[in-house]
């Protein structure tokens, strides 16, 4: 979809549809929407009065302009209280509308920056909401799908500036939006592909394809380098598929230094059936999606690479499937990571935390200033947490603070999680220097403080996105299936961390 700028009145723009907006328990129509009320002789007012207007949010009311203005229709958005307003109101109200008016087969949008000047929202702010909500809320995956899409596509938004003074900062928003949202738009085609079209090799393809359009540095470590570096942890699940594993390591230099000032980490499991310890059949296929971390990170690394923020960050994508063969890594096994740490196997369906201790190893080789790692870890969060909030667990305060204040300017809700010492004695090996599961009490906390071990005293901040990786429903920007989160948050935190 086009997304553009334009200088004009929204009334006197010829589109298939004009969006505008109404704040619940406003008494009277002001601005745009005032205009546009006269010049279809009042209906919006009648409907207001009538109670079927009430600018609730995400409330959708569309008009027919029967010839009166220049657009065919008038979609008028709720978007609730004023003084709730927030760039993510703006997001989802935005999706909703698109949405329905693509089911009425509309081709063309013109919007008004909405909510911009209120609530502390600027224009940018706006724009780049309105560009996000429209490109994530539209977002389908139909690559194997071969009867065609019963609604054509919405092939242009067009966000109409009052005056020639707010069309840069408009422009800038617009921007920054639409490649912050087609960066979460591929994360989600990576974690809704079918396991067979994304293996680690095809993962490893993936990263060569943005390493070549957006000018990223790649390198991927086959299984014999794994061996030299001694990961045994990764390589240990591995062991129970014909998928050769890869690691996986996309560099971008924006810094004056060679150093590795971030390092953003993502569990890359194309495939877990829970190995040896193998999981029930049932939603079984949904394990396609536990690299959503690793896709989460590649993809955010396209964003960063287009906006270019004055800083290096390093992506580690360790790439593996965990399957059960004659082969596979047993219970009672003991591997050996990057760091030379033993760990007792408890459980093969805990591997997500073995292939990311090899993945943190290895960042803190690289002598990385800061590291977060993102993955489906773990079943507990998705219990204490639902599918609304991820997961944030850290050894280092102001990184996580920084980490929930990044996802909350990109509305992808996060919830710090303890990490008391006391934790870790569930973790205690008899045989090793620690096992790979902590026991039946507080799983995610256990398996953070498992990676813990691997950072050393680097500043470290782990998000669990097992619950928030998928969606099962429809609501606001997102759609059924991956959602693509965390890959907004990560770029804002490394725009955050390069100022």
């Amino acid at each position: 979809m086009e997304i553009k700028v334009i200088v004009g009145d929204i009334a006197e723009i010829e589109a298939d549809a004009i969006m505008v907006n109404h704040f619940e328990g406003m008494e009277s129509l002001e601005g745009d929407i005032a205009d546009i009320d006269r010049a279809l002789d009042g209906a919006i007012s009648r409907l207001i009065a009538q109670g079927e207007i009430k600018g609730k949010p995400n409330e959708i009311t569309i008009i027919h302009s029967l010839g009166k203005l220049p657009s065919a229709r008038v979609a008028i958005v709720g978007l609730g209280k004023q003084k709730e307003l927030s760039q993510d109101k703006v997001r989802g109200a935005v999706a909703g509308a698109c949405r329905l008016l693509r089911q009425k087969g509309v081709g063309g949008i013109a919007t008004v920056a909405q909510g911009a000047g209120m609530a502390g929202i600027s224009a940018e702010g706006a724009a780049q909401a309105a560009a996000e909500g429209a490109l994530l809320g539209l977002y389908s995956f139909r690559k194997h799908i071969t009867k065609e899409a019963e609604h054509g596509d919405i092939k242009q938004l067009t966000i109409v500036a009052a005056d020639k003074t707010e069309s840069p900062r408009l422009e800038r928003g617009c921007n920054k939006g639409k490649v912050l949202a087609e960066a979460t738009n591929l994360a989600r085609d990576m974690v809704n592909e079918p396991a067979n079209y994304m293996t680690p090799g095809d993962m490893a393809g993936m990263a060569a394809e943005l390493a070549e359009s957006y000018g990223l540095k790649l390198k991927v470590l086959e299984r014999k380098q794994m061996q030299e570096l001694g990961m045994g942890a990764l390589l240990g699940v591995a062991e129970g598929s014909r998928q050769p594993p890869k690691f996986i390591i996309l560099r971008y230099r924006g810094g004056d230094s060679a150093e590795a000032d971030m390092v953003l980490a993502g569990k890359g499991v194309t495939f877990d059936s829970g190995g040896i310890s193998i999981k029930p059949s049932r939603k079984m296929g949904e394990m396609k999606g536990d690299m959503a971390g690793g896709a989460a990170v590649m993809a955010a690394m396209s964003a960063i690479a287009q906006i270019k923020p004055r800083v290096n960050v390093t992506a580690l994508i360790p790439a593996t499937e965990n399957l059960p063969s004659g082969s596979a890594l047993k219970p009672g096994d003991i591997v050996t990571a990057i760091n030379g740490k033993t760990i007792e196997i408890i459980s093969t369906d805990a591997e997500g935390r073995l292939i990311l201790a090899d993945a943190l190893g290895y960042a803190e080789k690289l002598g990385a200033k800061v590291i977060i790692d993102v993955a489906t870890l773990t079943g507990a969060c998705q219990v204490a947490l639902g599918d609304v909030v991820t997961g944030a667990f850290g050894n280092n305060q102001g990184l996580v603070d920084k980490v929930i204040a990044a996802g909350d300017e990109a509305g992808e809700l996060i919830w710090q999680m303890p990490m008391y010492d006391q934790y870790k004695e569930q973790n205690k090996s008899d045989v090793a220097d620690i096992k790979n599961v902590g026991g039946r009490y507080a799983g995610a906390i256990t398996a953070a403080q498992f990676l813990a071990e691997f950072v050393g005293d680097t500043p470290w901040v782990h998000l669990d996105i097992a619950g928030t990786s998928m969606s099962e429903k429809e609501k606001t920007y997102l759609v059924k299936g991956a959602t693509g989160v965390p890959v907004r948050t990560l770029v804002n935190l490394v725009l955050a961390l390069a100022k």
